[in-house]
């Protein structure tokens, strides 16, 4: 049936409203599901529906969609889009392989999807969202989420059942059509497309899922790695400002003047105590800042003013000298002078920090000392190990849906169309000279509908096209052909009456003959003898050679033709030539007219229709498998008809001592096995020579 291009456009349209409308089921319920804080979510009822009227693609867009719209009123549903998708792919294949018709398999989806789901659902709450933790154990907060999905499940597989016991049959078909860009296929005809693609070794549909796979992953680790280092590099450059602003402000805060005694005299020192408290409360306000502290640089090193304690190890004692790290060695000489320098990463043994490193200048704008404010990047490493598992599970959702659209677009426009024509062409080409199957082929070829409205349809329009040519060409040069084998059979007649006409003796040889090697031949290939051999070609070539057998007889004198007694020996060494004169008029006509596959046979029944098995006969005394099985089949057609029939020196034989007689000569003057097939064909012997028997009488009377 062809496809309305306007019934198709209307039905994709359809197809999109009905993934809206299952987007728009799965957001209200699961955000009543979520307002009533009920322990099922209740999101995936349009995605199990369109899953199972429009197929993977539909319900794959469904459950992605869903978890990104979800998003409004509970952020975390975004992880879940995976998940979801996952449950489509499921849902696809069981509708297509095994279907919702049994208590069986409706049971068998639910614990398959409630199991697998409850799994991953688990998963990702216990290592994303730390939930559970409040569990006895891991398992039993994996078990309860078993149990709630298997739930859950179960309540959704029961109202998509529902809705679709009331959803009109015919709009079904429609969306899960829609998609087609040719007649819609079979889930049989689908497998046997794939059956035969495997003969292929590279086929198109392998190629192109492994590269949508690979472009897919590239493009879903582009986006994860970019927005993961644009995020880690914004929250960097914001924890050095913090880092800088709190140096500075520590700098403000620490009087200059009194740097020299809280060196020498540490916490005894007036205010040393206060000043510590207030950069603790600095290193509080600061968000990220891990380290605080107050030095001198000097050449033989950092001498610790303030450093305030961490709750992994207290702080270095005033006066204390430390080395500087040598990620400050090039900036060393502006240090020395007292210059503000830029923030310094270092990723040393214990930790990742950025340090920010601020003057404290005197009155005289001297500098007395440094503040610095190290923050931690080992933290936010941690940190972004857990928003890369975040940004994974959110972009893995898309990655499904990307995979699958472009699966979905190569399929219906490039693979599946493709390998119908191939099939279908194929199938044509297996037809061969068969033009009822040609013409079926022809047929089912362009019921193949493509309408891709690119290169593949204007690929699909010319194979048609020339599919139906071929076959029309095929049409003409059959009729041509039997036309010329008509004329062909009407001269090897002409030329066997020619010779028959001649012979007072021979009525109705030819025909009778002829009607005897077809027997022969049909009981051959019945028996499986000489398979190789037995070819439709070399059988039709000897039956309509059959009637040029004596056609060396028109080399024969009358008198020795027709003589009416017994021959002398020197008429009948005459009469043995016929086969030899036969031999050369059918070598003259294979060397002068472009058929020898067609004549050699009446050749060889010309020539050795007269050897015996034992090779006694003549002209060449050829024996056993030597002499041509055309000649071997006429050899036994010949003797009988010759044994049945009225000669003037001898009255017909009975067709039981014929038959007799031919058994008696089967392995010594007749190929046992013509004799063999030709006695069990007896029934239709008696009929050919009933007939004839009948025409001769008719004659007679008139």
């Amino acid at each position: 049936m062809k496809i309305d291009s306007h019934q198709s456009k209307r039905d994709s349209i359809l197809r999109a409203v009905s993934v809206m409308i299952g987007i728009g089921v799965n957001f209200l319920l699961a955000f009543i599901s979520f307002r009533l804080q009920l322990p099922i979510a209740l999101d995936t009822v349009g995605t199990i529906g369109m899953a199972s009227i429009g197929g993977l693609f539909p319900g794959i867009m469904t459950a992605v969609m869903t978890n990104a719209f979800c998003t409004v009123f509970n952020i975390q549903t975004v992880y879940f889009g995976f998940v979801n998708a996952l449950l489509a792919v499921f849902t696809a294949w069981f509708v297509r392989e095994k279907s919702f018709r049994s208590l069986k398999n409706i049971f068998l989806y639910i614990w398959v999807s409630g199991l697998c789901c409850g799994v991953l659902h688990a998963l990702i709450q216990w290592a994303v969202l730390g939930e559970g933790k409040n569990y006895p154990t891991p398992l039993l907060f994996v078990e309860a989420e078993l149990l709630t999905n298997v739930i859950d499940k179960a309540v959704s597989l029961g109202a998509v059942l529902l809705i679709l016991h009331f959803f009109p049959e015919e709009l079904r078909v429609r969306i899960k059509n829609s998609g087609w860009r040719q007649r819609p296929l079979t889930v049989e005809e689908i497998k046997a497309l794939n059956f035969r693609k495997g003969e292929v070794r590279h086929s198109i549909k392998r190629r192109m899922t492994y590269m949508l796979f690979v472009v897919a992953l590239a493009f879903t680790f582009i986006m994860s790695w970019t927005g993961i280092r644009l995020y880690f590099k914004n929250i960097k450059a914001e924890k050095t400002e913090i880092a800088r602003c709190a140096a500075k402000f520590t700098a403000e805060m620490i009087d200059p003047g009194k740097i020299g005694e809280y060196l020498q005299k540490g916490e005894a020192a007036n205010g040393y105590r206060e000043t510590e408290e207030m950069l603790a409360r600095i290193r509080e306000n600061a968000a990220g800042v891990k380290y605080l502290y107050v030095m001198q640089i000097k050449e033989d090193g950092c001498h610790i003013v303030f450093d305030l304690d961490t709750e992994e190890s207290p702080g270095r004692e005033p006066g204390e000298v430390i080395e500087l790290d040598e990620a400050f060695q090039p900036y060393l000489s502006d240090l020395y002078e007292g210059k503000e320098i830029e923030p310094v990463e270092s990723d040393g043994i214990t930790e990742w920090l950025v340090t920010a490193y601020y003057p404290i200048l005197d009155e005289l704008g001297t500098c007395v000392g440094y503040a610095g404010a190290d923050i931690s990047l080992s933290y936010m490493s941690d940190y972004m190990s857990d928003f890369l598992l975040r940004v994974t599970l959110i972009m893995s959702g898309f990655f499904v849906l990307i995979l699958a659209y472009g699966l979905w677009v190569t399929g219906v426009y490039m693979v599946y169309p493709i390998d119908h024509i191939v099939t279908e062409v194929e199938r044509f080409i297996e037809a061969g000279d068969d033009q009822e199957q040609l013409d079926k082929s022809v047929r089912e070829l362009r019921l193949i509908d493509i309408h891709t409205g690119d290169e593949v349809e204007k690929l699909y329009h010319a194979v048609c096209n020339m599919a139906a040519n071929q076959a029309e060409q095929l049409r003409s040069i059959r009729h041509f052909s039997e036309y010329t084998a008509r004329m062909q059979d009407g001269l090897i007649i002409t030329m066997a009456d020619l010779v028959e006409n001649r012979d007072s003796d021979t009525g109705a040889h030819i025909q009778k003959t002829a009607a005897y090697v077809k027997i022969i031949v049909e009981g051959l290939k019945k028996k499986g003898y000489y398979a190789e051999k037995l070819t439709p070609k070399f059988m039709s070539d000897v039956v309509r050679s059959a009637p040029l057998h004596d056609v060396g007889k028109i080399n024969i004198p009358d008198k020795v033709l027709n003589k009416p007694g017994k021959l002398t020996d020197e008429e009948y060494e005459i009469i043995k030539t016929h086969t030899t004169a036969g031999k050369d008029i059918m070598e003259k006509a294979i060397r002068t007219v472009e058929g020898e596959n067609y004549l050699k046979e009446a050749r060889n029944m010309a020539a050795y229709h007269h050897e015996r098995w034992d090779g006694r006969g003549y002209p060449e005394r050829l024996h056993g498998e030597v002499i041509p099985l055309a000649a071997r089949i006429m050899a036994v057609a010949d003797v009988f008809d010759a044994l049945t029939s009225p000669r003037v020196y001898k009255p017909p034989f009975p067709i039981e001592k014929a038959l007799a007689m031919i058994e008696e000569g089967a392995g010594s003057q007749f190929d046992p096995k013509c004799v063999e097939v030709f006695l069990e064909s007896i029934s239709e012997v008696k009929k050919v020579l009933k007939k004839y028997q009948e025409n001769s009488s008719m004659e007679d009377d008139e």
